[in-house]
């Protein structure tokens, strides 16, 4: 780090790569051709390659607006080499972080090392061009070319093998590092999630005013509390009831009809009116805390979990918009806790200044040693789990654990499979207990 560049990060040369792609990922692949497309002389380009191959680019010093290395010829020769980038403006950079943080999946998706597609198209809509394009790599060697020489296209092909590890690079070289980056992410997110809530809070006084002539009726548990005179509840049967069967073999169905859909949806409702049934006549039913309703969604989900008819699963799944992947994680995470498991699966919601106090204080209990509501630290006698909060997840950088924030405050485990986050248990009041939950041999320990 120096006082003009504060922000310069140096990564150690990368060992030679013969028969390697240079790039995997389609923005890596973007950066190269911005490279390829520029440069002249594609012979220089081609001899660059060789050059990146055979490991002749040194340390890689990565900065705002510029990238630095030493490239040495096949006899040895030193050359110093850089290629620059256009910084962001201040005004293109706030279009920028305004549409990330809007939209969750971009901050997600950057936090693991991916560049989303969206907001690189959103990004050039509002005029901010993320990736590189023809003419916008500009090099400079001492070895006077003036065009791209083997030295700065050898720096370029070795930038893409960082880009594809870590497309923080590009966001350096436009102006911002990482740490900062993010900050400003969760605080633009943060903002947005209070200014919904105080739109929502503003709204809240219509029904209200409404109830006051009457529009909405009276609340049943306001007549419950006059009544007298009520009948006991009556006995919870057996065993949920059977519907009748609509399989006639008579022909007389309506066109159209599908006999064992309905059929199943009956048998569905019957089973969900035993469950509520046993569960109101509870004798903890009063202390409990309301449930949300279902939500068609969630309904969707439920049905499907008692589905064990291939066209009726499809058929929901199709209903409520999710692919068969999507659905079979939703129906396992309603094992793990119905419609709220669901709901913390499918939603990244933003924490208001209190919930997020609350969940701080919760991380600070369970790792006394160091959790500040960023990056949780230890448990007492535990090794420390490093964990980088995003909104409501909170995510080992680089690993496969993962704790969601629920918006009643319970912490719920999900653990990381291929390309999808899962959930992987109940939830938990504990911070520690639910990160336990995803290493269970330690647990037993």
């Amino acid at each position: 780090m120096n006082a003009k560049d504060p922000y310069e990060k140096t990564f150690p040369p990368l060992p030679p790569s013969p028969g390697r792609a240079f790039a995997h990922t389609w923005w890596g692949h973007a950066w190269l051709r911005a490279l390829e497309d520029s440069a002249l002389d594609g012979q220089q380009v081609k001899q660059g390659r060789r050059y990146a191959r055979s490991g002749a680019v040194g340390a890689v010093s990565v900065r705002p607006g510029g990238l630095t290395a030493v490239v040495r010829d096949p006899d040895g020769t030193a050359h110093r080499t850089d290629v620059l980038v256009q910084e962001f403006t201040e005004a293109e950079w706030d279009r920028l972080l305004g549409m990330a943080a809007a939209e969750s999946g971009h901050i997600a998706a950057l936090l693991d090392r991916e560049v989303p597609p969206e907001l690189v198209e959103d990004a050039a809509a509002a005029g901010v061009e993320l990736l590189p394009g023809i003419g916008d790599l500009d090099p400079r060697c001492d070895c006077e070319e003036w065009d791209h020489c083997p030295h700065t296209a050898a720096l370029c092909y070795q930038v893409a093998r960082l880009l594809d590890q870590d497309p923080f690079v590009l966001l350096l070289l436009r102006g911002r590092a990482e740490a900062g980056l993010v900050a400003e992410l969760e605080e633009r997110s943060t903002a947005e999630a209070e200014a919904g809530s105080s739109d929502s809070a503003g709204e809240a006084g219509v029904p209200g005013a409404l109830g006051a002539f009457g529009i909405l009726g009276v609340l049943a548990s306001e007549v419950y509390a006059e009544a007298s005179d009520l009948p006991p509840p009556a006995a919870l049967p057996e065993a949920p009831g059977q519907p009748p069967t609509l399989d006639t073999e008579s022909g007389t169905e309506p066109p159209g009809l599908d006999v064992d859909g309905v059929e199943f949806l009956a048998q569905a409702a019957a089973t969900q009116a035993y469950r509520l049934l046993a569960e109101a006549l509870a004798p903890a039913h009063a202390e409990r805390a309301p449930q949300p309703g279902p939500t068609t969604a969630h309904d969707a989900v439920r049905l499907t979990a008692e589905a064990h008819d291939l066209r009726v699963r499809s058929r929901l799944s199709a209903a409520s918009d999710r692919d068969r992947a999507a659905m079979d994680r939703a129906v396992l995470a309603w094992g793990f806790g119905g419609a709220r498991a669901v709901e913390v699966l499918e939603e990244d919601w933003t924490p208001d200044r209190a919930s997020l106090a609350r969940a701080r204080a919760a991380l600070a209990s369970a790792w006394p040693d160091g959790a500040d509501g960023a990056d949780a630290g230890a448990g007492a006698g535990a090794p420390a789990p490093v964990l980088r909060r995003i909104r409501s997840r909170w995510t080992e950088p680089g690993g496969d654990r993962q704790l969601r924030l629920g918006r009643e405050g319970r912490w719920w485990p999900y653990r990381r499979a291929a390309d999808h986050w899962l959930p992987a248990g109940p939830p938990s009041t504990d911070p520690a207990a639910a990160l336990a939950a995803l290493d269970p041999e330690e647990q037993e320990e």
